[in-house]
């Protein structure tokens, strides 16, 4: 064992071994601005609007009618 130490300097010293724990930084992940539960009640919401805004207009043509 001696022998094949003498011919490979690298072996032939004291082993080191540091464990140096440094932070690694990854790529910034782009978060939406709104989550799509938002997205969906705000869709709801609009879509209820604009049900109400066709039922009004509805009710204002069949008032005209009438009188």
């Amino acid at each position: 064992m001696l022998k094949a130490a003498a011919k490979r300097p690298e072996l032939s010293g004291p082993l080191f071994l540091e464990d140096i724990t440094t932070m690694v930084l990854c790529k910034p992940k782009l978060l939406p601005l709104k989550s799509l539960t938002l997205e969906k009640l705000e869709k709801m919401h609009q879509a209820a609007q604009d049900t109400i805004r066709q039922q009004e207009m509805a009710e204002k043509d069949q008032r005209q009618i009438t009188h």
